[in-house]
C-alpha cells in the first residue's frame, strides 16, 4: 500500500467495512453516527469476528482514520448529528468493485473466490467468478504494494481462500489449520499423557522398593 497509508489497526479496518457496507444496505441512514457505526462494528450477522467495541473505542479509531483522510466527517442535512462517511476508494485509488472485496474480507475474514461474489451480491454485482479473480490478482499485483493475498490450500478444501493485508501480513490463524496436523498433534498430546502417568507409576514404585 502507499507509505502515507500504513497498516490499519483491526478496529480501523472493521469501520471502514462497516462504512463501504452500510452506503450501499442503508443509503437512508448514510454517513452513519457513531452510535450506528459502532453498532455496525458489533453487528452479529455477517461479521467474522464478532465483536463488542465500546463508542470511546470507535471514537479513537475515527481521529486515527480521519487524520489519513480515510474517513470524512459531515453534520449531514439535519446539520446537528455529527456523522462519518468513508473515503477508502478515492485514498486507496481503487475502483469501486476493488473496495467491496476488500470490505467484504474485511468483516467476513478469508474466503474463497465464489464466497466472496456471494457475500458481495448487496454491494456490487461480479458477472461471475473469474471477474472476481482478477480484481484479487489486480489487488495482489498493486504497484504500491499488496493488498490482498491468497492462502494456501487447506487439506480437503476446493479452493484457495484470499485474505486482506490491510492490517498487515495474513495469517491463516488458529482455526485454519490442516485436518492432518490436527490430528497428530491430539495424538502426539495422547501419547506424552501416557508416557506421563506410565512415568509416575514407575517412580511410584522405585519409591516403594526403595523404601
Amino acid at each position: 500500500m502507499p507509505d502515507s497509508l500504513p497498516a490499519l489497526s483491526f478496529l480501523e479496518a472493521r469501520i471502514l467495512g462497516v462504512l463501504v457496507e452500510k452506503e450501499k444496505t442503508t443509503p437512508d441512514t448514510y454517513p452513519l453516527t457513531l452510535n450506528s457505526l459502532t453498532a455496525g462494528c458489533n453487528q452479529k450477522s455477517a461479521r467474522d469476528p464478532v465483536t463488542n467495541v465500546s463508542d470511546n473505542e470507535v471514537q479513537s479509531a475515527l481521529e486515527n482514520l480521519r487524520s489519513r483522510v480515510l474517513v470524512l466527517e459531515t453534520y449531514g442535512a439535519s446539520g446537528r448529528v455529527l456523522r462519518y462517511a468513508h473515503n477508502f476508494g478515492r485514498a486507496y485509488g481503487l475502483p469501486t468493485a476493488s473496495v467491496t472485496l476488500l470490505a467484504i474480507m474485511v468483516l467476513r475474514g478469508a474466503q474463497t473466490v465464489s464466497e466472496l461474489r456471494a457475500n458481495s451480491e448487496r454491494l456490487y454485482h461480479f458477472d461471475d467468478s473469474s471477474s472476481v479473480e482478477a480484481y484479487l490478482q489486480e489487488l495482489a499485483a498493486r504497484g504500491g504494494g499488496p493488498l490482498v493475498s491468497r492462502l494456501p490450500k487447506q487439506a480437503g478444501a476446493r479452493e484457495h481462500r484470499w485474505a486482506h493485508l490491510l492490517c498487515g501480513p495474513a495469517t491463516l490463524g488458529p482455526d485454519a489449520a490442516p485436518q492432518e496436523t490436527t490430528r497428530a498433534t491430539a495424538a502426539l498430546e495422547e501419547r506424552v499423557a501416557r508416557l506421563e502417568m506410565d512415568l509416575a507409576e514407575l517412580r511410584a514404585t522405585i519409591a516403594g522398593i526403595t523404601r
